[in-house]
């Protein structure tokens, strides 16, 4: 018996967040640093959606550098467990600054504001 695909659930205010942010996987010896390059690094974990072929939600993302990402994804410099390790750690830096970032967004549009302003103290 086969089962349909299931398709990931897709944000583009989630990607969109991680527009101009710096790497927060910060691999040593690996990030570029920058933001020229940053892109969302979606989680392999099965536990967020990601299976054969199928990229995890776009929630279960975090901004990463090209050097990162491909090291991440493709590399073999790291086990499989230290790389969610990895991305575990970049998304509990990342979660409560895109919060606040999209929180910020979506305040300063409600405020009638077509640029949003983001918290003093923002990294």
């Amino acid at each position: 018996m086969m089962f349909p695909k299931s398709s990931a659930h897709r944000d583009k205010k989630m990607l969109q967040a991680c527009k101009g942010e710096p790497c927060y996987l910060r691999i040593p010896g690996i990030c570029i640093g920058g933001t020229e390059t940053t892109v969302p690094a979606h989680s392999n974990e099965q536990a967020h959606g990601k299976a054969m072929g199928r990229k995890a939600d776009d929630r279960y993302s975090v901004p990463a550098c090209f050097a990162c990402h491909a090291q991440y994804d493709q590399g073999r410099l790291f086990t499989r467990a230290a790389k969610f390790s990895m991305w575990r750690a970049a998304y509990a830096r990342w979660e409560p600054v895109r919060e606040q970032k999209l929180y910020a967004k979506s305040a300063a549009i409600t405020a009638g504001n077509k640029k949003p302003t983001l918290a003093r103290g923002h990294v």
